[in-house]
């Protein structure tokens, strides 16, 4: 199969018209092509009998990867007029507090920096009324893409459609996850129970997800944040013998304006041609860890080699091998030898500061597995009108209380929190190996870069199992991550 197959070109310039439309949006600038039009013209191969030319491709994971990719702008072009109709409704939804206006989209970003627990109080308050008045536009939303699903496209449920699409046994992972939440209770609780104490003075179970989102972004110790942060990080990549200033088609948009999304994106138009990451920086270590989180995703798409087919570099149905890439970085920027060594932080700063990014990690990974199997149970049971189990997972597992009324606005498509906690999983398995490998510094070492950008070489052709089949490095599991949590947390005080 080449490049020129016009199924595979066709998809290809679809996926670019879209995500270039995002890009211009997310930057707060007008698209070339306005959404409503990105199908313009593309009509007659927008149609189920292209399935059938799909069907006739030899090659199984090179027909699995076709036919989603399909299917993706084929749901997309049905479901984009119900999904502006919501969207313009919630670019409008405004909580009041204090006579400041906080947009829904600006949440989390005014939660991390300008809020106290009383006003995260009276935005649970505001914001409880709204979700239920877009909730109507949300279930729209959703019942519209579940009858396509199973009834134009014959799936049997959303689960089983998921699960051809990844590749990934649910069900299986729906019950791991569930253990694994069990075995990490007594350590998560303890030492989140001190975290909250000392931070907010105030028990964890009188708390809220906003003021969650407020601790997690560990504002606390943005004092130590040195002003050059962000430009003295990117100059390290130059031990990896990486100009991040010329690495061909990769493109940092990372300078403060105000039309720019507050939420940072990686935006891959072209792999390896075109990449372009949109950050919008607050001035804490949120910014660092972003843009090391971004950074690996952009930079592994921006070394792929671009001998491969355009099926293995841009038509990945599965990001759990990207989000890897992605939180093996973020976890350097914020390891002690960083923070210590290039940030030139103290090692009692260093090591606090690691401490409690432990403790973010952790709490961060139990949500994300709450989230997943509270969206596994919704789609699985059909009740995705009702909040209140997913409001309940939330608050046992997490310990802040979570509004019922908000949990169509906390669902990510095709449970995509797996791909997070799958991609955490295999980033400690890769962090180990380079360890064993390197040696404990082996972040400031050129070999352990070498060895990443042959990792990144490889692109999309295997998803995460397959890569670690591929590269030896044995199976994904969550043991390393728990060992790492119990080294760092089991004394929190």
């Amino acid at each position: 199969m080449t490049g020129q197959n016009p199924l595979i070109t066709t998809l290809q310039e679809l996926n670019y018209r879209r995500t270039a439309s995002a890009l211009s949006l997310w930057k707060g600038e007008h698209p070339a092509i306005e959404p409503y039009r990105l199908y313009e013209n593309y009509e007659d191969f927008l149609k189920l009998q292209t399935l059938e030319k799909i069907d006739r491709v030899s090659n199984s994971s090179a027909r699995t990867r076709l036919k989603h990719a399909f299917i993706d702008h084929y749901l997309q072009q049905i479901l984009m007029p119900h999904e502006t109709e919501m969207q313009t409704w919630m670019r409008g939804g405004v909580a009041i507090i204090n006579d400041q206006r906080v947009y829904f989209k600006d949440i989390i970003h005014w939660c991390q920096q300008s809020s106290t627990h009383a006003d995260r109080k009276e935005l649970q308050k505001e914001t409880g009324p709204l979700c239920k008045f877009f909730k109507p536009f949300a279930l729209n939303y959703w019942s519209i893409l579940l009858d396509l699903i199973q009834g134009q496209l014959d799936y049997s449920s959303y689960i089983d459609y998921c699960s051809e699409k990844k590749g990934i046994d649910y069900g299986q992972y729906f019950t791991f996850f569930q253990d694994l939440l069990r075995k990490t209770d007594t350590l998560y609780f303890q030492a989140m129970q001190v975290w909250t104490k000392r931070q907010f003075k105030l028990p964890l179970d009188s708390l809220n997800r906003f003021d969650a989102i407020n601790l997690l972004g560990l504002g606390e110790f943005d004092t130590m944040l040195p002003r050059d942060a962000l430009d003295r990080s990117k100059q390290f990549f130059n031990i990896w013998k990486i100009d991040l200033t010329k690495v061909k088609g990769l493109f940092l948009d990372i300078q403060r304006t105000d039309k720019k999304s507050t939420q940072a994106m990686s935006f891959l138009l072209r792999v390896p041609g075109e990449i372009h990451i949109v950050i919008n920086p607050s001035g804490g270590w949120v910014d660092l860890e972003t843009l090391w989180h971004e950074l690996g995703h952009g930079l592994s798409a921006a070394f792929t080699s671009p001998r491969l087919s355009i099926v293995d570099r841009e038509l990945s149905t599965s990001f759990s091998l990207s989000e890897s890439f992605a939180f093996l970085l973020q976890n350097a920027s914020m390891s002690t030898l960083f923070l210590h060594r290039h940030l030139q932080l103290s090692l009692d700063q260093a090591q606090e500061l690691h401490r409690y990014k432990m403790l973010k990690d952790l709490a961060v990974f139990r949500r994300y597995a709450a989230k997943f199997i509270a969206e596994y149970r919704m789609f699985d049971e059909g009740s995705l009108s009702d909040g209140n189990p997913y409001a309940e997972l939330m608050a046992r597992h997490t310990g802040f209380y979570h509004q019922p009324e908000s949990h169509l606005f906390d669902l990510v498509p095709e449970f995509y929190c797996l791909d997070y906690l799958l991609g955490w999983m295999g980033e400690a398995v890769m962090e180990t190996h380079l360890h064993n490998s390197f040696g404990a510094d082996w972040i400031f070492q050129p070999a352990a870069s070498d060895m990443l950008k042959q990792w990144w070489h490889q692109g999309n052709q295997f998803d995460i199992a397959g890569f670690f089949k591929r590269n030896r490095l044995g199976t994904l599991s969550a043991d390393l991550l728990v060992k790492r949590w119990k080294e760092t947390l089991s004394d929190f005080a």
